[in-house]
């Protein structure tokens, strides 16, 4: 009798034996690249608050991997525009300060090598001499 009850292959906890299912992310399972559980190890480490939920962490993930996408999206278009394969900080700094709303989240944001924008001031521009009123045409003599 005993000897069914183990042939029958129960393990720890009612389980049936065999191979163990493989351990899936929780980076997978939300479809993220970034890391889910080491955000979520920062965010209880930081002491944001006393308790932080599982969601956070997957919300946070997404958000940052969202942002890096933007960023790599337009700084690589950067880069295609000066006829480079490799995006360099200069074209991190041009993509982020030519795009509106990148340009307001990193305003305090310095970039290392990154240079400035490419800007020459109105003011010190030569006057354009052609405003004045131009001459009425003479009709021809007959």
């Amino acid at each position: 009798m005993e000897s069914s009850k183990a042939s029958a292959g129960k393990g720890a906890g009612g389980r049936k034996g065999g191979a163990k299912k493989k351990s899936v992310s929780r980076s997978t399972k939300a479809g993220l690249q970034f890391p889910v559980a080491r955000i979520g190890r920062y965010l209880k480490k930081g002491r944001y608050s006393k308790r932080v939920g599982t969601g956070a962490a997957v919300y946070l993930a997404a958000v940052m991997e969202y942002l890096a996408a933007e960023v790599l999206e337009l700084a690589g278009n950067a880069a295609k525009d000066n006829k480079k394969n490799r995006i360099i900080p200069r074209h991190i700094l041009l993509a982020v300060r030519n795009d509106d709303e990148l340009g307001k989240l990193l305003v305090g944001v310095t970039i290392a090598h990154g240079g400035v924008l490419p800007n020459i001031h109105q003011v010190l521009l030569p006057k354009k001499t052609a405003e004045k009123a131009p001459k009425e045409p003479k009709s021809p003599k007959k």
